[in-house]
């Protein structure tokens, strides 16, 4: 398990500053105000909300069931509509086998 290296309120800004740190004015002012590394400083670090790998992995999985989700949906509505339209294809081939019947006797009616 890799573990994150820790910031420390004495960098005092750059990227890795969050919103606790620009309302107090950065790390720097741990330092003037002489409280140096105390509980206090520990508990404000703390109060900023982290995503752990778990909240990360939960989050990828619900994406994959809804895009999965979404994808099956799709797939049945098509599933639908081919459906419906070999429905009218096998009404057209019976018609045509009708029409063709018909001619049929026509013409053997006509060669007599």
């Amino acid at each position: 398990m890799q573990r994150r290296p820790r910031r420390d309120f004495i960098h005092g800004g750059g990227k890795g500053r969050n919103k606790q740190q620009e309302s107090l004015g950065g790390g720097v002012a741990w330092r003037r105000l002489g409280l140096g590394y105390t509980m206090a400083a520990i508990f404000v670090e703390g109060m900023m909300a982290r995503k752990d790998r778990l909240t990360r992995v939960a989050v990828g999985i619900g994406t994959a069931m809804g895009k999965a989700d979404r994808k099956a949906h799709q797939v049945a509505a098509a599933g639908l509509v081919a459906k419906q339209e070999l429905e009218e294809i096998a009404k057209q081939v019976e018609a045509l086998k009708r029409q063709l019947q018909k001619t049929t006797k026509r013409l053997k009616a006509a060669l007599r």
